[in-house]
């Protein structure tokens, strides 16, 4: 195998590991989403999701850019063999993952009541955002070390960190949600609230979780440091004595830091940001419109609380592809290997729309089933902002995936100008539907889907101008939706007789699944949309191959 064949693989693999982990702490994210909904309800979802939110967008301004800056400098370090430069890279990062992280911490506290009040007109989320508050120094320590070890080439620590932290995660929120969620009950009914406290308080229970969740999992990522620390410090050593490296300062190295973060925070900041201010204007509109507070707050909760949980799943796909594909694209930039570039960029679109594809059209046949196995109910809301927003998985997988590129081949401002246009686009687009057409909700998931397909034009249009990478529409696209349909068909046609034939919402909608998996698995290998040689640079493609050729798929 040819070096550049061995780098792909190990790209592939690399990215394989996250994504992998990042499917797993998706599905159980998903899966403590279901009891934790069946505690505190959809107001209680409300609550949940508006404190989230704010935890959300402050952990981006203060420290979400940091992991990502960290590894593309690590990796371009590590390329050129400047191990100790690497290791002063974490430290610079760390101190200001401190400094900023705490700042976060202090603001978030004490402006809490403002923010849940007066901003989002969820008053009760105070509670929730409150227990949150710390969770932004620990989240921010976490990610630099972690963008420390995707620098230097190992996804392992970050994959069974982010397992290991939803674990803790989902048994904690669940027990904390419901220990407090009977407290809070107890104070309502003296103060003649029992419903309302009893979510607000059996939210904070869910934050919980998140807070001791992330603790652990830097418990785990300090413990592989310790470990790792002293070969570090022999190929320092080493490094050292031979004198061929010039030793960066670290005033040159936090320069570099803040240039480097300060793009990739704008752009993950406004591409991030829609969110917020989706809540924001739509509470808002609502509240003039005169829908009444707890309606609103039921449609937030199941937007909020199933759509989006469910929807985010294979989105994670390709967040965990951009984030392990920076470093190594960031290599290949530096080794001014434009053509290893380009087959990178190949890689991963192509791995990120076999997925893309089938979970849209997945969600598509599927939405009522799924909602019902889950939640134990499916209610018209949920299953048509399903199926109106599953597109968007498509959108924001590219347009995710394409940010991580901009920035991986050293193009960090460009994300951020296509964030502003298509967030102003995105804005507009959600005035235009909840004022003239009073679409409520509807208009949150269409205007997103919007917001999600400008981000695709504009930064594919940026990637081929400057990377060169002009994608095969054919490969890429249209053969992965030619399988994905005949799968859904297929799905759809599997779980309708089979529900004629023996009524059972569970059994059907997991042989659909399953039944799914192996149909687009035989799809799309017959429309030729992944060749025996890009199989071999899958994990487990050898596997793959002979199973395929065992039943003349190939």
């Amino acid at each position: 195998m040819s070096a550049r064949k061995k780098s792909e693989s190990n790209f592939l693999i690399q990215g394989s590991i996250l994504a992998v982990a990042s499917i797993v702490s998706r599905i159980i994210g998903l899966l403590y989403r279901v009891p934790l909904q069946a505690i505190i309800g959809d107001v209680g979802n409300d609550y949940y999701s508006c404190a989230y939110e704010i935890y959300s967008m402050m952990l981006l301004i203060s420290s979400y850019s940091l992991p990502l800056a960290v590894s593309k400098m690590v990796s371009a370090r590590m390329a050129l063999g400047q191990k100790k430069n690497a290791h002063k890279v974490l430290k610079g990062a760390l101190a200001i993952a401190g400094i900023t992280g705490t700042a976060g911490c202090i603001f978030v506290f004490f402006a809490a009541d403002f923010l849940t009040s007066e901003v989002f007109k969820t008053p009760m989320s105070i509670f929730a955002l409150k227990v949150l508050a710390p969770t932004l120094i620990i989240v921010a320590v976490l990610g630099v070390i972690r963008g420390f070890f995707q620098g230097i080439g190992t996804m392992i620590p970050s994959a069974v960190s982010q397992i290991l932290e939803q674990i803790v995660n989902a048994a904690v929120s669940v027990g904390a949600a419901f220990v407090l969620f009977g407290y809070g009950t107890r104070i309502g009914a003296v103060l003649g609230n029992a419903d309302t406290y009893g979510a607000a308080y059996g939210a904070a229970g869910g934050t919980l979780g998140t807070s001791i969740g992330a603790a652990v999992g830097l418990a785990f990522m300090l413990f592989v440091f310790v470990i790792y620390r002293p070969s570090m410090k022999r190929a320092e050593r080493r490094e050292i004595k031979r004198g061929t490296v010039k030793e960066e300062s670290y005033q040159t190295i936090i320069r570099i830091l803040v240039l480097t973060i300060a793009p990739v925070l704008l752009s993950t900041t406004i591409y991030n940001i829609s969110s917020i201010i989706d809540q924001g204007i739509f509470k808002n509109i609502a509240s003039i419109q005169g829908y009444d507070s707890h309606t609103v707050s039921v449609w937030w909760g199941i937007f909020a609380g199933k759509y989006k949980v469910l929807i985010n799943v294979p989105i994670s796909i390709a967040s965990a592809i951009a984030a392990s594909g920076v470093p190594s694209l960031t290599a290949a930039f530096a080794n001014r290997d434009k053509n290893a570039v380009r087959s990178k960029i190949n890689s991963s679109m192509r791995f990120v729309m076999v997925v893309a594809f089938p979970c849209m059209v997945g969600f598509i046949v599927l939405a009522s089933p799924i909602l019902q196995l889950l939640f134990h109910e499916s209610g018209e809301l949920a299953e048509r902002l399903l199926q109106i927003g599953a597109v968007s998985i498509v959108f924001y997988s590219i347009s995710t995936l394409s940010n991580g590129i901009l920035q991986g081949i050293n193009r960090m401002i460009i994300p951020v100008r296509n964030a502003i246009i298509a967030l102003g686009g995105h804005i507009a687009c959600l005035l235009i539907l909840m004022y003239l057409f009073r679409l409520n909700i509807y208009a949150v998931v269409l205007s997103t889907a919007f917001f999600a397909l400008l981000m695709c034009i504009l930064n594919g249009i940026s990637v081929q101008r400057y990377s060169g990478y002009r994608p095969d529409i054919m490969k890429t696209f249209v053969k992965p939706a030619a399988a994905s349909v005949i799968m859904g068909v297929i799905v759809y046609g599997v779980y309708f007789f089979g529900n004629k034939l023996l009524p059972s919402n569970a059994v059907w909608t997991v042989v659909g699944i399953l039944v799914g998996i192996i149909v687009y698995f035989a799809a799309i290998l017959l429309v030729k949309a992944l060749t025996e040689e890009e199989l071999k640079s899958f994990p487990k493609g050898t596997v793959i191959i002979r199973i395929a050729k065992k039943f003349h798929l190939l």
